[in-house]
């Protein structure tokens, strides 16, 4: 089910991006709208004029043989501008007055929006619940707070989060070939949320540098993390395999093996091998025997390498597949196994999942290992509940919905139980990954806890403590 491969070079994943478009932002200072001014008009005057009922008669002559006609046009004129002076000057006082009220009003509201925006903004920089889009990137603002903004290691927790899990599957954004874009300060932001959760992840591969990244960023935030690297076996192209080995070696190398918990080697080899070259859901049989060959040398060569290394402790050494694939032969020739239990592809209702996830593992994967001489330590490679499909078609799986009320019903049904009965296991995933929707469809890019903008989805964490 899950696709962490490197991608053929002939593959064009030009055509995705993970990359958002810059949001579009308003100044809380500036408006778009004028304030209106009040408009202001002279009354019009009545054309004739009529005297007061006790005025003498000649005020009643207004006109050109009246010799006091012109005087008295001039006095109405004059009174009419002093009339309309006065209105003049009230009307700007009263205008001046509200343009200064509106004024402190606009302030209070400037001031008002400031608080809320930098509310606003403290809230949800930290990955409090609540679901988002899933289409962001690890571009713009940080999805973690710190008291100081050059130290990782002053990230504030979040009272959301609760490390509960045992482990969890990550694969850190744009570490897929041929188009590298991983940047260590959002493997940084991934390490601040994770550590939050977990004390323990797993990689699948080691290209694009990302062994070297995950440690350097353990190492700047200075979390109590182990990390199980990773290197994804090709089975027609052995150069995949030693390229990652070299880089897991420099890796290393350079940050020791303090938070490295082992080096699995191939990821659903045996699956994909069997599925290739129609050898059917039989891993122990001849076609099957003949890809356990070839994960088997690339296993013994990474012991060879690290055990020349002279490391302060020896790594263990492992290889993870799906839960029914596991081939003997191999399962003799590591230290641990990694078995992908996933109910919904079992096609178990959400209720039912966490039971079923935990029978299937003991029976298939856990008593074949206690069979074995070497007795390899097994572990749920993956296990979880996708939120949505990019298409109708697998957004059921025949009992239930992908959905964020279906996967908390499965982290309120598996977490704690499993912690309680000894099970370890790495939750499948950390976040949604855009690349493996554009490529696949349907359900295999909504597998995260939290959307692809690290934003947590709508969801609760559970409280219980991991071992």
């Amino acid at each position: 089910m899950y696709r962490d491969a490197p991608q053929d070079s002939q593959v064009d994943l030009h055509a995705y991006r993970d990359q958002p478009s810059t949001p579009a932002t308003q100044n809380p200072f500036s408006s778009t709208h004028d304030i209106p001014m009040t408009q202001y008009q002279d009354v019009p005057r009545a054309s004739g004029a009529t005297a007061a009922p006790n005025a003498p008669p000649s005020a009643l002559l207004v006109g050109p043989n009246n010799p006091r006609s012109s005087s008295s046009q001039w006095l109405e004129k004059e009174r009419s501008t002093r009339k309309r002076f006065t209105w003049i000057v009230t009307g700007a006082a009263i205008a001046l007055l509200a343009l200064i009220i509106i004024g402190v009003v606009v302030g209070v509201e400037v001031s008002r929006h400031k608080k809320s925006s930098s509310s606003s903004s403290s809230s949800s920089s930290s990955s409090g619940s609540g679901s988002g889009s899933g289409s962001g990137s690890g571009s713009g603002p940080s999805p973690v707070q710190q008291t100081n903004p050059n130290d990782p290691s002053t990230f504030v927790k979040d009272p959301n989060l609760h490390q509960s899990l045992y482990g969890l599957a990550y694969t850190p954004e744009g570490s897929q070939l041929p188009n590298c874009g991983n940047k260590l300060e959002d493997i940084i932001h991934d390490v601040q949320l994770m550590s939050q959760l977990t004390t323990r992840i797993r990689l699948y591969g080691a290209d694009c540098n990302q062994s070297a990244l995950v440690l350097e960023a353990i190492k700047q935030t200075k979390v109590n993390m182990t990390v199980w690297l990773g290197n994804f076996v090709v089975a027609d192209d052995n150069t995949a395999y030693t390229r990652q080995r070299d880089v897991l070696k420099s890796a290393i190398q350079t940050y020791g093996t303090d938070n490295i918990g082992g080096v699995t080697v191939g990821n659903e080899f045996m699956l994909n091998y069997l599925t290739d070259n129609g050898g059917g859901d039989v891993p122990d049989s001849a076609i099957g025997d003949q890809g356990a060959a070839i994960l088997i040398a690339d296993i013994a060569d990474t012991r060879t390498m690290l055990s020349g290394m002279s490391l302060s402790k020896t790594l263990p050494v492992g290889t993870a597949d799906a839960g029914s694939y596991f081939n003997t032969k191999v399962l003799q020739a590591v230290d641990y196994g990694m078995a992908n239990v996933h109910p919904w592809f079992a096609n178990q209702s959400a209720d039912a999942s966490a039971a079923w996830t935990a029978g299937f593992f003991q029976d298939t994967d856990v008593t074949a290992a206690t069979a074995l001489t070497n007795k390899p330590t097994m572990y749920i490679a993956e296990t979880g509940w996708p939120t949505k499909s990019s298409d109708l078609g697998n957004a059921n799986n025949g009992a239930s919905t992908a959905s964020e009320a279906n996967l908390q019903i499965f982290l309120d049904t598996f977490v704690c139980q499993a912690n309680a009965n000894g099970t370890g296991y790495f939750f499948f995933e950390f976040f949604d990954e855009p690349w493996k929707d554009a490529q696949f469809g349907g359900v295999e890019g909504w597998w995260g806890l939290f959307n692809s903008n690290r934003t947590l989805k709508n969801i609760k964490i559970p409280s219980c403590q991991s071992p």
